[in-house]
């Protein structure tokens, strides 16, 4: 699996950025850092239903990949490899869109309280999506405002942070 939970990740321990195991990091609900990326053609959004083996949040959708960076690692460079190693998709350039900070709880006494990173990448007509079974479950091209009424009506089909992004932040993500 490509984001194993034993990783370490850029953490805040005692005010201190520390790498620290990924697991661990939201078994303790630590502030960390992270990545999210909104792949968009015209009026609709790229959204991913994770596999079933991830240790959070199975079987949700969330939006086109989210992770978290490797220690030391540029959050651009971040985007690029897990829109790869999750989506089988290159040649995209994705554009930094702001910060978002949120806590939420994921299920299994486990925390996310996240420092996210939010890029988007314009995909061109007929983008060659080829996910990673271990990573996601199935992908689904939706229009923007349709994704922001689905998580408002059926929020148990969506990860907490991709119903907080549509909640507070869609118009500054995916424009107005």
């Amino acid at each position: 699996m490509t984001g194993a939970a034993d990783t370490p990740i850029p953490a805040w321990v005692d005010g201190v950025l520390t790498p620290v195991g990924k697991l661990a990091v939201h078994r303790r609900g630590l502030r960390h850092k992270a990545v999210s990326v909104f792949v968009i053609r015209g009026a609709e959004v790229l959204i991913q239903r994770r596999a079933a083996g991830k240790y959070h949040t199975p079987g949700l959708w969330a939006n086109s990949c989210c992770t978290h960076p490797h220690w030391a690692e540029d959050p651009a460079a971040c985007a690029l490899r897990r829109l790869r190693e999750e989506l089988g998709i290159t040649g995209l350039s994705p554009a930094f869109a702001g910060q978002v900070e949120y806590r939420a709880e994921v299920g299994g006494g486990m925390v996310e309280h996240e420092l996210v990173d939010i890029f988007t990448a314009p995909a061109p007509p007929g983008l060659a999506v080829t996910p990673d079974p271990a990573e996601v479950a199935g992908i689904r091209w939706i229009d923007r405002y349709m994704l922001a009424a689905e998580c408002t009506r059926h929020p148990e089909r969506f990860t907490p942070w991709l119903r907080i992004y549509m909640a507070g932040h869609a118009d500054r993500i995916l424009g107005p």
